[in-house]
């Protein structure tokens, strides 16, 4: 009896010690090979900053930073501190540009000049400061509120309206995206860049849109990236790519600092829509009615025919009450924004309406003669239209 009990107990623990073996986690190893000399150079090694980036896989990444909420209200904000500050651009011709003096001229920078008028009543050293910014400086100079409104050549989109916490004012530029090429390269369209090098400028959407429509029509391409627009347009001139792609309006601008502008064509192709306009932080309605209304009162008064020459004159016998409402003679419209009646007068007689603003920037008088198209009122068949100052 007493030996059956022991081989009982003897085949028990032959269970319990083969239990407890299939209860362990399996653990399949894996055999890693030590890279090489070489192949640890390869990886340790950072790229300079000459090195270019150049990929089809193209994004733009999000800029997104915690909104810093001012304690009151950004008109009382820029009052107090007795100055506007405007982000814009210093390196484009004809929209932003920074002299040897240390001036600023350009569209957009007149835009920003105008809201300045709209505000203290004139655009001047004490009253406007130009923040220059590059095109990747942008969004977090407006969450953090660096700047008090941004009038650089900007494209209103969908992601900039949320993910740069932004409100778009009114476009003030109609523009499209093109492609410059030399004359003597035989490229006549986007089809016969295949296999082509494109310099193009980060953190745009111009960026995003030469990826875009390569892919639509299955051209096989290599963007050039660089970090801003001298850069840019340098590595083109220096042969560093077969095309320079950015909104037409820059390119036309920037091939004029070409050394030998007549060499180089743009090609009839426009592959995106670009809005662009002033942009400003969530949250405060109040400046963005001013900014907006800044920029409709430049269009509605060349739609008026009212212009810095005339605008005195004008004021003091107009019986239009659209013109008069416009110009302040008559109601409060300024006041509901915070500002004079007469802001819009103003702006005028300092800064000048809408043609004005654009043909002394970009019209037939200046390198770039750019057409108005889009960018002519709509009586004229264009897009710009002002609500009205009722």
């Amino acid at each position: 009896m007493l030996k059956k009990v022991l081989v009982m107990v003897a085949v028990l623990a032959v269970f319990a010690l083969v239990a407890a073996q299939c209860s362990q986690p399996t653990v399949e190893q894996v055999k890693v090979e030590e890279p090489t000399a070489t192949q640890a150079q390869q990886v340790q090694e950072e790229p300079t900053a000459a090195q270019v980036a150049e990929t089809q896989e193209v994004k733009e990444s999000p800029q997104v930073v915690e909104v810093q909420e001012p304690s009151e209200s950004r008109l009382e904000t820029v009052r107090k501190r007795g100055k506007l500050i405007c982000g814009g651009n210093a390196n484009l011709a004809g929209f932003g540009v920074l002299a040897d003096d240390g001036s600023f001229s350009g569209f957009d920078i007149d835009y920003c000049r105008a809201i300045a008028v709209a505000i203290f009543g004139v655009a001047d050293d004490s009253t406007l400061e130009i923040r220059p910014l590059s095109a990747s400086d942008r969004p977090i100079a407006l969450q953090t509120n660096e700047i008090d409104v941004l009038v650089r050549n900007t494209t209103y989109t969908l992601s900039r309206d949320t993910e740069w916490s932004a409100n778009f004012g009114p476009t003030t530029f109609y523009d499209g995206q093109g492609m410059m090429v030399r004359k003597d390269s035989g490229i006549t369209s986007l089809e016969d860049m295949e296999g082509a090098s494109v310099c193009v400028q980060t953190g745009t959407t111009t960026e995003l849109n030469l990826a875009d429509q390569m892919a639509l029509r299955g051209i096989n391409y290599t963007p050039k990236v660089f970090p801003d627009a001298p850069s840019t347009l340098a590595a083109f001139q220096a042969g560093n790519c077969d095309g320079f792609t950015t909104d037409k309006s820059g390119l036309i601008s920037q091939q004029q600092e070409l050394e030998n502008p007549a060499d180089y064509q743009i090609l009839g192709v426009t592959m995106s829509k670009e809005p662009l306009g002033p942009a400003y932080a969530h949250g405060d309605d109040q400046w963005a009615d001013i900014v907006d209304w800044t920029v409709y009162c430049t269009i509605s008064a060349e739609e008026f025919g009212v212009n810095s020459g005339n605008v005195d004159e004008i004021a003091g016998s107009a019986e239009d009450p659209n013109i008069r409402r416009m110009l302040g003679v008559e109601g409060d419209l300024g006041t509901g924004l915070g500002l004079d009646n007469d802001f819009c007068a103003n702006i005028i007689r300092e800064v000048g309406n809408y043609e004005e603003i654009y043909n002394r920037n970009l019209g037939p008088d200046t390198p770039f003669n750019v057409p108005r198209g889009l960018n002519s009122l709509w009586t004229d068949g264009g897009l710009l239209y002002s609500p009205p100052f009722r």
